[in-house]
C-alpha cells in the first residue's frame, strides 16, 4: 500500500492524498460503506460503483467468521469474490462487535471468549486468530485486535485495557509479517490508538502505535457515546502525534459535521453504519440540513428529494412518494434513502476534497456545519 499526500490546507489540518491499493486507488478524504456481513444494507454492488461512487467498503471480522464462515470464504476465493466486489476493501477486527454484542464475554491477555449473538456458540478470538481470519477474508486493509473501551470509562481500567491493546498489537504484526495473503495480492495492517478520553493515554498510545511504523493508522473507541468536543480533543492530540505522510482513519464517525470537523483535524478515512441505518428510519442527509421524511410537512411534498443532486432517485422521486414508501415499511423507501445518504456522504467527502486542493476548505467548512446540523 501507498500513501501520498496531495495538498494540505493552508487554514486547517485538512489534506488531500491517495492511497494505492491492490484493488485500485482510493482518493482522500474518503468515506468507506460498511459492509457488515458481505453486504452494504439495501444496496447493490453497481449502485454502490455506479450511482454511490464508493471507492472502498467495509466487512466485519466478527459477523462475516460467524456467517457465512470462513470455510466457504476460502473456497470463493476470499470477500472480493464471493460479494463480487473487484474494488479495495477494509475489514475491522471484530473487537468492537465482541465488546457491544455478546452480553457473555471474558477478557484475558490470551484474547476473548464469547458466545455468538445467533446460537450462543463459545469461540475464542486472539490476535494471532483474528489476523489468520482476515487473511481468509482477504480485505486490503485489515485492522489489529484491539479492546474497545466503552464511554464513560474509568480512568484506570482504561489504562490497562490500553497496555493489553497495545500487547495485543505485537502479537498481531508479529503473526502478519509471519504469514502470507492468500489470493495473490497484498494486504496492509493498520494499528489503532485508543485511551478513552484521556488525553494522557491517548498520547501515550498514539506514540506506541507510531513507533510500530505499519503503512498506517487507526483511531478508534470514538463516537461511543462522548460529546462530540471530546472526539475532537482526542482527534487533535492524537493527528499531533501519529506521522503526516501516513493515512489516519478515525473508526465509527460519523455525522456529516463530525465528518467535516475531522477533516480539519487531519483524518483522512472513515465509516459509520448512520446513513444506512438512519435511512432506513427515514433520516435523509441533505446539503441543506437534516430531513425526517417521516413528518407531516411533507405529505405532499411532490418536490425531488434533493433537487441539487446527480443521484436518479433523487431526482426522480419526490419527498412526498419518498415518505409513504418509509411509513408503509415498504423495502423500496429503505433502498432508496440508503443510496440517497450513501450518495450524500461520497459527495460530502469528495467536495471537502476539492475545496481542500484549491484552498477554500475552511471557509466553505465553517458554513457547511451551519448548515448540515439542522433539521428542515
Amino acid at each position: 500500500m501507498k500513501f501520498t499526500l496531495q495538498a494540505q490546507d493552508n487554514f486547517s489540518r485538512a489534506r488531500a492524498g491517495e492511497i494505492e491499493t491492490a484493488h485500485g486507488t482510493i482518493k482522500t478524504p474518503i468515506f468507506m460503506p460498511v459492509g457488515t456481513a458481505g453486504t452494504v444494507k439495501a444496496v447493490h454492488q453497481h449502485e454502490l460503483v455506479n450511482d454511490i461512487q464508493a471507492q472502498i467498503i467495509l466487512g466485519n471480522t466478527y459477523h462475516l467468521y460467524l456467517r457465512p464462515g470462513l470455510d466457504v470464504l476460502n473456497k470463493a476465493g476470499g470477500l472480493h469474490k464471493f460479494i463480487n466486489w473487484d474494488r479495495p476493501i477494509l475489514t475491522d477486527s471484530g473487537g468492537y462487535q465482541v465488546y457491544s454484542l455478546t452480553e457473555v464475554r471474558k477478557i484475558k491477555e490470551e484474547g476473548v471468549t464469547f458466545r455468538s449473538h445467533i446460537d450462543g456458540s463459545k469461540h475464542l478470538f486472539t490476535p494471532e486468530n483474528v489476523m489468520d481470519t482476515q487473511r481468509i477474508i482477504g480485505a486490503d486493509i485489515i485492522m489489529a485486535f484491539d479492546e474497545c473501551t466503552p464511554y464513560p470509562c474509568d480512568y484506570n481500567y482504561a489504562r490497562r485495557s490500553l497496555d493489553m491493546t497495545h500487547r495485543w498489537l505485537k502479537r498481531c504484526c508479529d503473526r502478519f509479517d509471519s504469514t502470507e495473503p492468500l489470493y495473490g495480492y497484498d494486504q496492509t495492517l493498520f494499528p489503532i490508538v485508543q485511551g478513552s478520553v484521556y488525553k494522557d493515554l491517548r498520547e501515550k498510545s498514539a506514540e506506541k502505535i507510531a513507533s510500530f511504523n505499519r503503512e498506517g493508522n487507526a483511531i478508534g473507541g470514538l463516537s461511543v457515546g462522548e460529546p462530540a468536543e471530546e472526539m475532537y480533543a482526542m482527534t487533535e492530540v492524537v493527528t499531533n502525534i501519529l506521522p503526516k505522510e501516513k493515512p489516519r482513519y478515525l473508526m465509527g464517525v460519523g455525522t456529516p459535521v463530525n465528518i467535516l470537523e475531522n477533516i480539519a483535524l487531519g483524518i483522512d478515512m472513515f465509516d459509520c453504519v448512520m446513513p444506512t441505518r438512519n435511512a432506513r428510519n427515514g433520516m435523509l442527509f441533505t446539503r441543506e440540513g437534516i430531513i425526517n421524511i417521516k413528518n407531516e410537512k411533507w405529505k405532499d411534498d411532490f418536490s425531488p428529494i434533493e433537487a441539487e443532486s446527480d443521484l436518479l432517485v433523487d431526482q426522480i422521486h419526490s419527498k412526498a412518494y419518498l415518505r409513504h414508501l418509509i411509513r408503509s415499511q415498504e423495502i423500496l423507501g429503505a433502498q432508496i434513502a440508503s443510496l440517497h445518504n450513501l450518495h450524500f456522504y461520497l459527495w460530502l467527502v469528495n467536495e471537502a476534497r476539492e475545496r481542500i486542493i484549491d484552498g477554500t476548505f475552511y471557509d466553505w467548512k465553517n458554513k457547511m456545519v451551519v448548515k448540515l446540523g439542522q433539521r428542515l
